[in-house]
């Protein structure tokens, strides 16, 4: 039967047998024991399906990269210790020493620095192109070594809303696939696949863990990208890797398995950034109600945006549920039911307003933290984004004033008396 996505939440990626665990087992083991060196042998080749040690593979993180991937629609998916690792094995699973990248300048401060820092001396040169561009600005960034397109759904902390169509037809006329991080929205509220999107990310320790247990990521590939059409560009897929018997993934694996089986036979294998079973087990706990929580998110954080909107103290809101929002028509259009809990604003008085007023929240723990049950504020300039200078800040739509709020799924009422009482005494 068809199921609709509140029922994938619950009851997705895993379906037991008779007398088998209702719950997703945790299988905390690091090896896997055979009856023949035969039998392990097809497994290193790639002929047969099962496991053999962890740091590639395990049974409890596939069922749940199972659900993720049902839940957005895709053909694979694998699990990763963080969403910082998602997204370099993303980007590193097809660009090399010599290679090119275009990205949205307001991603959040980690992966930018990943991008723009670490991966750049590996060789890969980012660009960084205003989420607003039109699509001339944007085909004007390509080079003929350009090898992937990426954005966030919904930026962090910037809020921006990425037109994944725009993105993705100018990706796609230039060969190459789009790759957006979900984080924000999640499943629940945008399918990045349904839009053109070629591969998906997740930071799985925000709302589909939402609990802030567990730190993890997730990487699903649509299926849709045709490699061999593009082979030129991606030899890492399309030719044969000496450093796994010769396999040619997209021959061997073709468009819907070959990105996540490359990823984790050649990256997993060789960085062993795998998520830990326990881990795996309590992201699935946190995926049982993301349907649930991901509406009262988005009820408590378009109700602290009308509060802080009428403030007299507050200089500006962000929040692409707000309608008069500069993203409301973008998010209406690829969320309509609903965007996230996170809402962005400026304390008027700046730097040291805003520094003050949050020292007087009770409720509203501030934490290097979002998208969590429990709200909780950060103040991005000094804390997450302070490795930028001012005007990597403001290209990435980061001023000093700026509070991120990640609205939890308390009642919205008590929420607004912490921030107004905060207010009241600064």
């Amino acid at each position: 039967m068809s199921k609709k996505i509140n029922t994938k939440c619950v009851q997705g990626g895993y379906t037991p047998s008779n007398g088998e665990p209702r719950q997703i087992p945790i299988i905390q083991s690091t090896t896997f024991k055979y009856a023949t060196s035969e039998d392990m042998g097809k497994l290193f080749d790639l002929e047969a399906s099962g496991y053999f040690y962890t740091r590639l593979q395990n049974p409890t993180n596939d069922f749940v990269a199972a659900k993720i991937c049902e839940l957005e629609g895709g053909t694979a998916a694998m699990l990763t210790s963080s969403g910082q690792a998602a997204n370099f094995y993303s980007i590193f699973n097809i660009a090399n020493c010599g290679d090119h990248v275009i990205a949205s300048s307001t991603i959040y401060g980690g992966t930018y620095n990943l991008f723009a820092v670490t991966m750049k001396k590996m060789g890969i040169e980012f660009t960084f192109v205003n989420p607003d561009c039109t699509e001339a600005e944007l085909n004007a960034a390509f080079r003929p070594n350009t090898k992937a397109v990426f954005g966030e759904t919904i930026a962090n902390p910037a809020l921006t809303v990425l037109d994944i169509e725009k993105f993705a037809k100018c990706a796609h006329a230039h060969g190459v696939p789009l790759i957006v991080d979900n984080t924000f929205a999640t499943p629940v509220n945008c399918r990045p696949f349904e839009w053109g999107c070629d591969i998906v990310t997740h930071s799985t320790t925000k709302y589909l863990d939402g609990h802030g247990a567990a730190v993890g990521g997730c990487i699903v590939d649509s299926g849709n990208f045709n490699w061999m059409a593009h082979a030129e560009k991606f030899p890492g897929l399309c030719t044969p890797d000496e450093s796994y018997h010769g396999i040619t993934y997209a021959e061997k694996f073709g468009q819907g398995g070959a990105f996540i089986t490359k990823a984790t036979a050649q990256l997993m294998r060789d960085f062993g950034s795998i998520q830990s079973p326990q881990n795996a087990f309590l992201l699935n706990l946190g995926i049982e109600s993301l349907h649930v929580r991901m509406a009262r998110h988005c009820e408590n954080g378009l109700a602290v945006a009308k509060f802080l909107q009428s403030h007299p103290k507050v200089a500006w809101v962000t929040y692409p549920g707000l309608e008069g929002d500069k993203y409301y028509a973008l998010a209406q259009k690829y969320m309509p039911n609903g965007t996230c809990g996170v809402v962005s604003f400026g304390v008027k008085g700046g730097r040291k307003a805003a520094e003050a007023f949050m020292k007087e929240l009770k409720l509203a723990a501030i934490e290097t933290h979002v998208a969590d049950a429990r709200t909780c504020c950060l103040h991005p300039a000094s804390a997450t984004h302070r490795q930028m200078n001012d005007a990597e800040l403001a290209a990435a739509g980061i001023t000093p004033d700026l509070i991120r709020m990640s609205c939890g799924i308390e009642d919205k009422d008590d929420l607004i008396e912490d921030l107004s009482q905060a207010f009241d005494k600064i």
